[in-house]
């Protein structure tokens, strides 16, 4: 599918690179929060300690309202206003957590930044859906998650050193400097995929009947499924990772480097799906990730059972490596096996996805987080038990694909 020619011509290169930063904006807002939950905590009166989770909660349920509105509002007014309104949510959201000064108005500012950077992150895969389809799609979605991934690597260190120098509200501002970088080159540098002629009216009836129609594809709503079990597990990781690895661990700042460690495993894989997923295809790489991390997932647990729930630290970052980079395969994948059959209504197909995907991860997210008891069990058979579930989803959908 070809782009619209309007303003500069780029590389792909360059348009990857772009795609990610936007979508970075995500994983940034998420990961280099975490080294600062437990000052966050302590500054704004939190008692309950799995209770600081909820700034990274808050911002997903913010970014799952978030998608419902962009994707439809996108496919009549076309993407990049829509990417313009969701960086200035954003923004107003990193304001408004400055200067917060109890629990409370932390969330709400935590929340608006979920809503707003769910613009740039749905309208991403819509822009990428305008101009690819398939496997091709996938392949670019593997680069860009491969470029992404990069992001959760230095976010923790970055967001360590930040507070370390200036303290936790200086992140906000490190927020606000990359959204003011993201807003000028995506003005200059990227060209509006939807033209006048393919834009669809605005109105209630037109996105409720395209909702219909998504809702009523078997394959596609499976595939959604799918990806919002699994994914809910990894959100309960990332909700419970500082508590793992900085406190029943004892990592202290040296926490950055171990969700460094563990997401290069994601980033590797990311990149190994750009070859694989055209000889292998999406449904047999996805159907392979989800057996290996609920098999691995099962093992695992009853030797952490067997260790009261403290394997050694070799033994749970092996783990994690391992079905993280089974995530890596997952990522791209799900999502373009979603999208595949709703190239003709991508913006609301981009918001059902992205909006389902992630109101079912926010809930599955929160209840392994909050579960946390000082061991890895509640973790691990998250991802077993949603693993396992996301598997019987995947043959499902793959059999009304078929």
């Amino acid at each position: 599918m070809s782009e619209v020619q309007i303003g500069p011509r780029r590389s792909t290169a360059e348009f990857v690179s772009l795609m990610a930063l936007l979508t970075s904006l995500v994983a940034l807002s998420i990961d280099a929060m975490l080294p600062a939950l437990p000052l966050i905590g302590q500054d704004l009166g939190v008692v309950e300690a799995n209770n600081n989770q909820l700034v990274i909660s808050a911002f997903f349920l913010g970014f799952a309202i978030g998608q419902i509105f962009y994707g439809p509002i996108s496919d009549s007014l076309g993407r990049k206003p829509l990417t313009y309104a969701g960086l200035l949510v954003f923004i107003v959201g990193c304001v408004l957590s400055i200067f917060a000064t109890d629990f409370t108005v932390m969330l709400i500012g935590r929340v608006l930044q979920g809503l707003g950077v769910a613009g740039p992150r749905t309208v991403t895969l819509a822009i990428v859906r305008d101009q690819y389809a398939g496997r091709d799609m996938a392949r670019i979605m593997s680069f860009i998650m491969a470029v992404f991934i990069l992001v959760p690597v230095i976010a923790p260190a970055l967001g360590q050193g930040v507070l370390l120098l200036a303290g936790w509200r200086a992140i906000f501002l490190s927020f606000l400097a990359l959204a003011g970088a993201a807003v000028f080159w995506f003005a200059v540098r990227q060209p509006e995929t939807l033209p006048s002629h393919k834009r669809l009216p605005l109105s209630l009836g037109r996105i409720w009947e395209a909702v219909v129609e998504v809702a009523c594809n078997r394959a596609a709503v499976g595939y959604m499924l799918a990806a919002g079990m699994i994914f809910g597990a990894f959100v309960g990781y990332l909700t419970s990772s500082q508590q793992i690895f900085q406190e029943q661990y004892g990592l202290g700042r040296l926490f950055p480097l171990s969700f460094a460690v563990l997401s290069l495993g994601i980033g590797a894989a990311a990149v190994l799906n750009a070859r694989l997923v055209m000889r292998y295809g999406m449904r047999y790489l996805s159907g392979i990730a989800l057996s290996v991390t609920t098999g691995l997932s099962l093992v695992f647990f009853f030797i952490a059972a067997f260790l009261e729930g403290h394997p050694p630290l070799w033994a749970t970052m092996s783990y994690c490596m391992a079905v993280f980079f089974c995530m890596g395969l997952l990522f791209g994948n799900l999502n373009a096996l979603a999208m595949e059959p709703l190239g003709h209504i991508a913006g609301v197909a981009a918001a059902v996805v992205g909006a389902l995907t992630t109101f079912m991860s926010v809930l599955l997210g929160s209840a392994v987080g909050l579960s946390y008891d000082g061991t890895v069990l509640p973790l691990v058979a998250g991802f077993g038990l949603c693993g396992a579930v996301s598997l019987l989803l995947l043959a499902w959908a793959n059999k009304h694909h078929a």
